[in-house]
């Protein structure tokens, strides 16, 4: 966003007094603009569009990366952590409690991947022409849906597979999905606008998600921690995802409770954050991206 500053008017061509306009970027902190946002939705949409066509153009199994990527890191889970490390489960089948627990890791950790590198990658664009500059990570991260229902058929088909029907607990699941958005975006507005600044952010973003996969419950249950580090633990806004899909799905016995709260309180957190910090910076993405 531009500030106009008036100055004192001028003599133009004819001897008219015209005033001067000067346009120049705002400084400090920002509002999100969310009202710019949704004047440009119609790009948002096509960014999207563009997002889904390039990740899957020249692939040998397009959209079938999005079920082998959670159907083998399954497989190896449940011959490391279950059958060698005995795992406890909840008394769910251990594939399908991992698979459970990676669809909505897989949307989130290659929600923030993309979302990282994006303003780096459309910086042609950024150059040319004024748009609110949220709609990149934002296009990202809902492209990424797309990857996210394919793997979902995968986890319907192995609950068939075992047997097992959702209960009236399935209702929370598109709450649980925002939530995942949420977080998503969050640290992916964070790290678009850090990785502009400082290029080596790309190189922390594959050490960053392999910690915070191992941080997150699942390949083991939230119910080995007990109160109140269990709540505490909800400081992990994809605690209470990972939690809340089993227990939607499943039924399993331990409902997030207090730490859902705690990691909606969380992920609200990071994205209200991100967003301020990312449009404090922006001003400068067209210089250094």
């Amino acid at each position: 966003m531009e500030e106009i500053i008036k100055l004192a008017p001028i003599a133009g061509a004819a001897g008219v007094q015209e005033p001067l306009l000067v346009l120049r970027p705002r400084r400090g902190w920002q509002r999100l603009g969310l009202k710019d946002l949704w004047q440009y939705r119609e790009l948002l949409y096509f960014l999207c569009w563009r997002d889904i066509k390039v990740r899957y153009k020249q692939t040998a199994l397009g959209v079938a990366w999005a079920i082998l990527q959670p159907l083998m890191t399954m497989v190896l889970f449940s011959l490391f952590f279950g059958k060698l490390a005995k795992m406890p489960s909840d008394g769910i089948p251990y594939p399908l409690f991992v698979l459970t627990a990676l669809v909505p890791w897989m949307f989130f950790s290659n929600g923030i991947t993309q979302s990282a590198g994006s303003l780096v990658e459309n910086a042609s664009l950024l150059k040319k022409v004024y748009f609110p500059r949220l709609a990149v990570p934002i296009a990202s991260i809902i492209a990424g849906c797309v990857d996210f229902l394919c793997s979902f058929v995968l986890l319907i088909g192995m609950m068939l597979f075992y047997g097992i029907v959702p209960s009236a607990s399935v209702v929370w699941l598109p709450f649980f999905l925002a939530l995942a958005c949420i977080a998503s975006l969050g640290v992916g507005l964070w790290l678009s606008a850090l990785n502009v600044q400082f290029r080596d952010v790309r190189y922390v973003i594959p050490f960053l998600t392999q910690l915070w996969l191992f941080a997150t419950p699942i390949a083991y249950p939230s119910s080995l921690l007990s109160e109140p580090l269990r709540t505490v633990y909800g400081l992990n806004p994809m605690v209470g995802v990972v939690e809340g899909f089993r227990w939607a799905l499943l039924g399993t016995e331990t409902s997030p409770g207090p730490m859902l709260l705690v990691s909606a309180v969380a992920s609200v957190l990071v994205l209200l954050t991100g967003a301020f910090y990312f449009r404090r910076m922006e001003v400068t993405f067209s210089d250094r991206v």
